[in-house]
Formats: C-alpha cells, sequence, structure tokens
C-alpha cells in the first residue's frame, strides 16, 4: 500500500453555485468518489472528505472538497495537509482554468495562478506553488465580461456537454496522476 494521496476539488457552496465554471475541480472528485464508491462526511479540516483508494488494494487517498468560498480554500487544504501529513508533491488540486479553452485538460506541477483566487490562497497558506494540479479549461469570456462574473455563471446546454466529458477525463488523468506519474500522465492526456 502506497503513501496517502490528497485530491483537492476547488468550488464554490455547491447549495448556490453547483453547475457554475468555478466549481467543475469539485464536480470533478465528486465524480471520483462515486466511481470509487466512497462518501463524503464532514472532517475537522473544515471540509468535506471521503477517504478511499484509487483501486482495490491500491493507493490511499482522501477526496478533499472544502467548506466556504473558493479564496478561503487555503485553510481547509493546510489542515487536511497537516491531519493526513501529506506533502504537496503528493497533493492533486483539480480546478478550473480561464486560460484554457473550453474543454482542454493540463496536469503540472506548481506554477502561477492566473488570477484564480483558490490556487492563490492555497499557495499562501501551504508554502507556495509546489502541488500537483489537473487544469479545466473552461475558455475566456465573451466580449468585456468580467471573469469574476463569467466563473460563475453556468455553462450553456452545448459548453455543458463539452464539459461534462472533460470532467470524465480529468477524473481519469488524476488517477494516472497519481498511480503512473506526472510525465506519464502528460504524455497520455495531453494529446487533446
Amino acid at each position: 500500500m502506497g503513501d496517502r494521496w490528497l485530491v483537492v476539488g476547488l468550488g464554490n457552496p455547491e447549495a448556490e453555485y453547483g453547475g457554475t465554471r468555478h466549481n467543475v475541480g469539485a464536480d470533478v472528485v465528486r465524480l471520483l468518489a462515486q466511481r470509487l464508491g466512497a462518501s463524503f462526511k464532514p472532517h475537522r479540516v473544515q471540509a468535506q472528505v471521503a477517504d478511499t483508494f484509487d483501486r482495490p488494494g491500491g493507493t490511499p487517498l482522501s477526496l478533499i472538497l472544502p467548506f466556504g468560498y473558493m479564496n478561503t480554500s487555503g485553510g481547509p487544504v493546510q489542515q487536511a495537509m497537516a491531519f493526513y501529513k501529506v506533502p504537496g508533491d503528493r497533493m492533486v488540486v483539480v480546478h478550473d482554468d480561464l486560460d484554457l479553452d473550453l474543454g482542454r485538460l493540463r496536469l503540472k506541477m506548481g506554477g502561477g495562478t492566473g488570477g484564480h483566487n483558490g490556487l492563490k490562497d492555497i499557495q499562501r497558506r501551504c508554502g507556495g506553488p509546489s502541488f500537483l494540479r489537473c487544469r479545466i479549461g473552461i475558455g475566456r469570456p465573451p466580449g468585456r465580461q468580467d471573469p469574476a462574473d463569467f466563473v460563475l455563471r453556468r455553462f450553456s446546454a452545448q459548453d455543458r456537454e463539452v464539459i461534462d466529458g472533460t470532467i470524465e477525463r480529468a477524473a481519469d488523468a488524476t488517477l494516472d496522476l497519481i498511480a503512473q506519474g506526472l510525465e506519464a500522465a502528460q504524455n497520455r492526456h495531453h494529446a487533446g
């Protein structure tokens, strides 16, 4: 049995913001829990947590959905890292990305925040950018629409179809990242 991994899905409270662009990271982590037969429970790290394995008898995973809003994600992530004694190089943060075209998927280690407030708070609270990321492209806002408004909007029916497929691929990519490492997972999932 390998060392535990954390998989963090970024989003705002589901009751109010479910289905919005900013919540696709949390959507991926919910899908992973469903696929792996795991249930979320409130945890003292200020998040919903589902403890499971990437496959029967495989690597232990803790799937994390921070409580509260996107821009305060760092506190729960910092607490989860401390509680589970998991370093950044065994943590995958799954999040939306304005700088990728709708439906694009990219895996990386570290890097800038691109103005993403959830990533900014995690970097601030967790000592920098040295964690893995699964970036899900949501595209740029049309015209002069404020990006802050754009990320809180729901997808059109056509875009929803695209993003639902990407959420499935992001779940696959996250499991491959954990099982095979960054380079192998990038080679497999960056083709599109």
